[in-house]
């Protein structure tokens, strides 16, 4: 009996989902496509139904798991403070599979294909503008410069803090940033 289109698009979510956690979690190269596959619980004959191959799966999984946490950010997330703190806690440091996927593998990604780095070149324009939206400083004209100074400033933290064996070193990173991109933040204000 064949998959109805609706079953089809649950296994393609379920191996998206997979593969974002995993991508994560241990990096691109350290994921092979069986082991995205026993994750989603399919065969791994089944993968190539959905994708064409592994830097296919790539590509769409990072349209996959940007588009679900942006969706969960303008819908929940508003306030830049907020967002900072919910950045820059030792909850999202501590799980890197449901967490950024610019700090899980950023440096990674820019080694990764042509397609999938477009594609995560236009989740980023998409998160600089939301930050855009979220602060506000003076003059307008330096809301797009403080967004992606403090995007930067939180990946490079959240990053640095997840290479630490430190914890107090890596909380210092955390707190640091938080603390520095907030207060840049409220020195702009009208």
């Amino acid at each position: 009996m064949r998959n109805s289109q609706a079953k089809k698009q649950e296994n393609r979510f379920a191996i998206l989902d997979a593969a974002g956690r995993l991508f994560r979690e241990r990096g691109l190269h350290n994921v092979s496509v069986a082991e995205v596959m026993q994750a989603a619980d399919m065969t791994h004959g089944g993968f190539y139904r959905h994708f064409a191959d592994k830097d296919d799966l790539i590509v769409h999984t990072v349209d996959h798991v940007l588009g679900a946490r942006e969706g969960v950010q303008a819908q929940s997330v508003t306030d830049f403070t907020a967002y900072a703190a919910s950045y820059l806690s030792e909850k999202h440091r501590m799980n890197s599979a449901d967490g950024c996927l610019f700090a899980a593998l950023g440096s990674e990604a820019a080694r990764g294909s042509v397609e999938a780095r477009h594609r995560l070149t236009t989740r980023l324009e998409a998160i600089i503008n939301s930050l855009e939206r979220m602060l506000d400083c003076t003059p307008p004209a330096e809301r797009r410069h403080a967004a992606m100074a403090s995007l930067s400033a939180m990946i490079g933290a959240m990053t640095l803090a997840r290479i630490c064996d430190d914890p107090a070193l890596a909380s210092e990173f955390l707190d640091g940033t938080r603390s520095w991109v907030v207060a840049r933040q409220d020195e702009t204000r009208p």
